[in-house]
């Protein structure tokens, strides 16, 4: 047994689906989980959940599923959610009928469109979303009008929106604008940001007095979203895997990648 096929207890928990991660410290700081027989509360065991067995209150584990990893072009008017009590349609839903349960890492607001990552690998969506990563996020936004030079400059240089300081790396886009109903003309401008903050392009573009009229992420990290047709899925290669978890600070492939 090696250290690579070893994980966290209550990584191996959560990846059976009885709990989620902090539901599983929960369980193990009660003494209820065992391995191979021997009560542990400790969190730190690193265990390999297909030679060892592990039980929860004296049941066995169920099987850990398959990890999976997809990338999603969000279309308009999807939630970026794993599920909704409305009953509107969500980024889950437009996944594989075979997929296992897969979480969004991440959201884009419900105008807002491009690429996704959804899986079920609990580690990598918290080392992806944590503040210390700074995971690169870079968008493609059509705004009212076009900024100047000075303008952009106030997105790069930082400015404060709703009491948070907000701050991107701006370019201008080569992308034709257009002319709307209005009689206003757009632009194109990409946005860099290593944050997520709720609507934090939106409000940078405001901030500078032009309105957002399409927003689209293409590139989240090391992935990009390239020709994915608009509500397309496809699973992730294991090169794109692997700079997935080295972005989230994580060493190593994944040990269970399903097909």
């Amino acid at each position: 047994m090696t250290d690579a096929d070893r994980v966290r207890i209550a990584v191996a928990i959560a990846r059976s689906g009885r709990a989620s991660r902090r539901g599983a410290e929960v369980l193990i700081r009660e003494g209820r989980v065992a391995i191979d027989g021997e009560p542990t509360t400790d969190l730190s065991l690193r265990v390999d959940p297909d030679r060892q067995r592990i039980t929860i209150d004296g049941a066995p584990l169920a099987k850990s599923e398959a990890l999976r990893y997809y990338a999603l072009n969000k279309p308009r008017g999807v939630l970026s959610s794993a599920r909704d009590d409305r009953g509107r349609t969500t980024v889950v839903d437009m996944l594989p009928r075979n997929a296992p349960r897969c979480v969004p890492v991440g959201r884009l607001d419900l105008d807002s469109e491009g690429l996704m990552l959804l899986t079920n690998d609990g580690p990598l969506v918290s080392g992806l979303l944590h503040p210390s990563s700074e995971v690169q996020r870079v968008y493609l936004v059509e705004v009212t009008g076009v900024p100047s030079g000075d303008q952009l400059d106030r997105i790069n240089d930082g400015l404060v929106s709703e009491g948070e300081q907000l701050q991107a790396k701006p370019a201008r886009s080569r992308r034709p604008g257009r002319t709307l109903k209005s009689g206003r003309v757009t632009s194109w401008i990409t946005l860099t940001l290593h944050t997520g903050r709720k609507r934090e392009v939106r409000r940078l573009c405001e901030a500078i007095g032009y309105p957002v009229v399409t927003l689209r992420r293409v590139r989240f990290g090391p992935l990009l979203l390239r020709d994915l047709e608009s509500g397309g899925v496809r699973p992730l290669s294991r090169r794109e895997i692997r700079l997935l978890r080295r972005a989230a600070g994580l060493g190593g492939d994944a040990t269970e990648v399903g097909p």
